[in-house]
């Protein structure tokens, strides 16, 4: 697995120097939210599971600021929503 990244609002993975797969969010409605509003990998990487490490990364996140986790992006929503390992961190 790639070493995933943080920096300002998101978690990321470079390949060649370029970021290959981010997960951006954005603070909430309160201090105690954050909304998760863009995921990417890129097509050569797609179907190696690194759109769910992103989400997990997030989630871990998530749990050690005490935050609670608002799923804009299709894939992060799809992904949060049907996985009972989220709920606990779901608005």
């Amino acid at each position: 697995m790639e070493t995933i990244k943080s920096g300002e609002n998101k978690f990321y993975i470079e390949e060649s120097g370029e970021m290959a797969a981010i997960i951006e969010f954005v603070p909430g409605d309160n201090e105690k939210q954050i909304i998760v509003n863009h995921t990417f990998v890129s097509e050569d990487l797609r179907g190696e599971g690194l759109g769910e490490a992103l989400i997990e990364k997030v989630a871990e996140f998530a749990r050690e600021q005490n935050l609670k986790v608002v799923p804009e992006c299709p894939f992060a929503r799809t992904i949060m929503e049907e996985d009972q390992k989220y709920q606990d961190i779901l608005a």
